[in-house]
């Protein structure tokens, strides 16, 4: 499920991934919306000639704010031209009425103010779309269905609409297709106007819009999606974020390529999101586009956020990271992974580019897994942690209150701020570090931090489904719309560790590297490592090469200092990923032993992140 707001219209073209794909697959993948709908339509065609007389049924269904008229149109033309009349029915027409379903889904949503200045949050609808459907209208639907399935009619209908191929429906229909969509096209739809909430008439706001699909339109649609992947249950999906270029996959062919793409190293393909205090540095590294304002997240592996590109033949499918999650957790993650977090990938990885920007991130701090589960039917917490790649002059980041601060005055000032307007002066309380490319701070849920100006930072956090960050204080500045920035104290105070001050962080969470291993012209060190993470925070540090092997858990390695490095399987050579500064690469749990090497001149730091010892047990 996507949370984003803002995603920046830019489509990344360097991260794509290029696994051995048999020739058989690629010649099944029709790309194109016109010849995918003149492939569908043979099929369509094939299954009436085998079945005289007999109807046949398609349902579209898809990810929310998939579209699906393209298609249809362009099938109703090529079926046309062989006397073949298609019918369309609306799947959500047997929807509740709007009153009905928002009295449903509302009073889950967080409607007052004063603890949620944005209407940001809310709890998980578990109803799934079947609570949405109306049962007389629903009944009478199938039993429509039905008697065309039974008749001698030979018509060809097609049914579309979100939900359509829910379990209790799987037997009306001959061919099942599913529209997916990546978050990044999801959000920049809504933002269109492209997209009104199941079951409403006329769009909200476009926040609210995008609060109600996390809360339930995305919930609906991640769960069936799960699960007819997982079963195999379709016949073709359908990748659709770019109109004139669906693509028509068949389930047997997609499996093929999740399964070759989980025996590679790969790459996902980042989302940038500009912001008040973003920075230049990613935006020039990566030759972003000129009318980006700035570049303040780079989101380059948040799970539920980014999406994948395979190269297959001469074209390029791309599809929702979950999406190929879904299917292939257990390859990527490993055994004891997959079960302690399921459809879940359980660690995130962005970039947060304050150099050269105007001023610090927000002083913010987030919750714990109790407090998530609590407040918001939340699965997850929200650990992170900060490692500087690079830093300006007077670069700072700051992480705890000071030993000396009045922590229950901060409250008092943050909260007299945002109503009166009134500066505080956040130095008296907050601690700091002063930063230097390989300083690793580890950010436990409940600490206050930021980062500040004039720095890029690689963020690594835990796996954090939603978006529970609670801004305390942001230097009483507007956004780029120009509205003033809100302020989260409500739940702030709530889950903000006070005792974290700098005695504790610098005792605790801010660590000398330590060597976990080392030989002749390479080291791997422990930067971060506490009994409050899950994860385990290390620096592969070589001048040609270093092996290492990921014992049955995956590793993400991110190239920090230097040019260009290769990763590839010790055992299969062939099955590699070139990564440049920056990049950031999961290996998966499959691979076992694997060689990263230097394919420039200048030695080389990567940054490791992997699951710890015994990480099942926490």
């Amino acid at each position: 499920m996507s949370f984003m707001y803002n995603p920046f219209p830019y489509d990344d073209p360097r991260p794509v991934n290029r696994p051995h794909i048999l020739a058989e697959v690629v010649e099944s993948v029709v790309c194109g919306s016109l010849n995918s709908a003149k492939s569908l339509a043979a099929r369509v065609e094939s299954l009436r000639n085998a079945n005289p007389g007999k109807s046949v049924i398609l349902a579209f269904d898809g990810y929310a704010t998939a579209e699906w008229q393209e298609m249809i149109n362009l099938l109703s033309q090529q079926l046309a031209g062989k006397g073949i009349l298609l019918e369309q029915k609306n799947y959500l027409d047997n929807l509740k009425e709007e009153e009905e379903i928002n009295n449903m889904i509302d009073p889950l949503l967080e409607w007052d103010r004063e603890k949620d200045p944005t209407l940001l949050y809310g709890k998980i609808f578990r109803g799934g779309y079947e609570a949405l459907l109306d049962p007389d209208k629903t009944e009478a639907f199938r039993s429509e269905l039905r008697k065309i399935r039974e008749g001698n009619e030979g018509k060809v209908v097609v049914v579309y609409g979100n939900g359509c191929l829910i379990p209790a429906n799987m037997q009306l229909f001959d061919l099942k297709l599913y529209f997916d969509v990546t978050p990044k096209e999801s959000i920049l739809r809504i933002r269109r106007g492209q997209y009104v909430n199941l079951g409403q008439k006329e769009a909200r706001p476009a926040n609210q819009i995008i609060r109600r699909c996390y809360y339930a339109d995305f919930e609906m649609a991640v769960n069936l999606r799960r699960s007819l992947l997982r079963e195999c249950a379709l016949d073709y999906y359908v990748p659709s974020d770019k109109p004139g270029n669906l693509q028509l996959v068949p389930m047997s062919s997609l499996k093929e390529i999740f399964t070759s793409m989980a025996s590679y190293p790969f790459r996902a393909k980042p989302v940038y999101l500009e912001g008040v205090w973003g920075g230049t540095y990613v935006k020039k590294l990566r030759n972003l586009p000129a009318d980006m304002r700035n570049c303040a997240w780079v989101f380059d592996l948040i799970p539920m956020e980014v999406s994948i590109v395979v190269e297959v033949g001469r074209n390029k499918v791309e599809f929702p990271f979950q999406t190929f999650f879904m299917t292939a957790s257990e390859e990527v993650m490993g055994k004891k992974c997959a079960d302690k977090f399921g459809g879940y990938f359980p660690i995130r990885f962005n970039y947060d580019d304050s150099y050269h920007s105007t001023g610090n991130m927000s002083v913010q701090c987030h919750s714990n897994e109790k407090y998530n589960r609590e407040n918001f039917d939340e699965l997850g917490r929200q650990d992170e942690s900060y490692y500087v790649v690079e830093a300006g002059h007077d670069a700072k980041t700051f992480i705890g209150f000071r030993d000396d601060a009045d922590v229950d005055q901060f409250i008092k000032e943050i909260k007299i701020a945002d109503k009166e307007y009134k500066p505080v002066d956040y130095m008296k309380y907050i601690s700091y570090e002063e930063s230097r490319p390989g300083l690793q701070v580890m950010i436990p849920a409940g600490t206050v931090h930021s980062s500040g100006r004039n720095q890029v930072v690689l963020e690594i956090g835990s796996l954090t489904i939603g978006s529970y960050t609670y801004k305390l204080y942001d230097y009483l500045r507007p956004d780029l719309d120009g509205i003033p920035r809100p302020i989260h104290t409500y739940h702030g105070e709530r889950t903000v560790a006070r005792d974290r001050t700098t005695t504790w962080v610098r005792n605790n969470i801010v660590q000398k590297p330590r060597i976990a291993r080392s030989g002749e012209g390479w080291s791997e060190v422990i930067v971060g490592e506490s009994p409050l993470l899950y994860f385990s925070l290390r620096r592969l540090e070589f001048e040609k090469e270093i092996e290492d092997n990921t014992n049955g858990k995956f590793h993400v390695l991110t190239l920090v200092d230097g040019e260009k490095i290769r990763i590839r399987s010790k055992q299969h050579p062939e099955r590699y990923f070139d990564a440049e500064f920056m990049d950031m690469v999961v290996v998966p749990s499959t691979i076992g032993e694997y060689v990263v090497e230097n394919l420039g001149v200048e030695p080389i730091r990567v940054h490791k992140t992997m699951l710890k010892d015994g990480f099942e047990n926490e």
